[in-house]
């Protein structure tokens, strides 16, 4: 018996990385699950983005799991086709209890200089798309009237300052905000809602050349080796990064009764990162 039996759950940014670590475990407890990820490149991105082929391989791991899972390439920009994703999933799941605003980018820069397309596409997919992966939601869930649990996948860098990366900043703040303003909002209807805020994390987000630069800027081209005794020096534990795993036990947790009474929370994941 499962922790999130007979729960339904609709993961964005699913096709890789947190995200399908998070379909993955949810699945092993006993979620359905509705994926979906962009399968597109991201303009000022400085690394790949997932491909379909990687959305099919989550398909195929939750289906290993004996559970199941409607797919969609989607952009989180597309409230349109967010919404149609959902819809897809409750008609084939019935219901909808858990969201899972996970799907984002970084790129990098000063704000000073930034171009507006590459500020205004960061805000896009990181804040407003979090905040349409709700809204093509989260009626289902107070339709349904089953309560259910909301987690937004912030960042270290929505509670604290991190150079070079104003944009994201400022997005993953919004995030924590929009997380708590929604906790509010959402209570009456029994729904939780909780941003989450990982460190470095080893995901190609943080395994690209833009962020070895960010960590070793004395280098023209440093590279993810150079760079890697760096990611440790920002951590109480000694540790570079975090693994997606341990992100997802804590999103499991929150998602699950063993937290029915949290919400409105900003919980880290970050080895001791925001006390150092």
């Amino acid at each position: 018996m499962g922790k999130l039996d007979g729960k339904v759950a609709f993961i964005t940014g699913a096709a890789r990385g947190q995200g399908r670590s998070h379909a993955v475990t949810l699945a092993k407890e006993g979620a359905d699950i509705i994926a979906v990820d962009l399968c597109a490149p991201v303009r000022s991105a400085p690394y790949a983005m997932a491909t379909p082929a990687d959305l099919d391989e989550t398909v195929a791991l939750v289906e290993a799991l004996d559970r199941r899972i409607v797919s969609r390439v989607a952009d989180v920009r597309d409230l349109a086709a967010l919404t149609a994703a959902v819809q897809a999933g409750v008609a084939e799941f019935g219901r909808l209890d858990i969201i899972l605003g996970n799907a984002g980018v970084c790129s990098y820069g000063d704000l000073a200089t930034m171009s507006v397309e590459q500020f205004e596409e960061m805000i896009d997919i990181d804040l407003t798309g979090v905040w349409k992966t709700v809204r093509a939601g989260v009626g289902a869930m107070i339709d349904a009237g089953h309560g259910g649990s909301i987690v937004l996948t912030s960042s270290t860098a929505g509670l604290r300052n991190l150079n070079a990366i104003g944009h994201y900043v400022a997005a993953k703040h919004g995030v924590t905000g929009l997380a708590k303003a929604l906790a509010n909002e959402l209570a009456p209807h029994g729904i939780r809602v909780n941003s989450i805020h990982p460190s470095n994390c080893n995901t190609p987000m943080l395994t690209n050349d833009g962020v070895a630069k960010m960590f070793r800027p004395d280098l023209d081209h440093p590279t993810f080796a150079d760079a890697g005794a760096s990611y440790g020096d920002i951590h109480l534990l000694d540790v570079g990064w975090i693994e997606p795993q341990d992100v997802s036990n804590l999103v499991l947790f929150l998602c699950s009764d063993d937290a029915r009474y949290l919400t409105g929370g900003a919980i880290p994941v970050d080895a001791g990162m925001l006390a150092k």
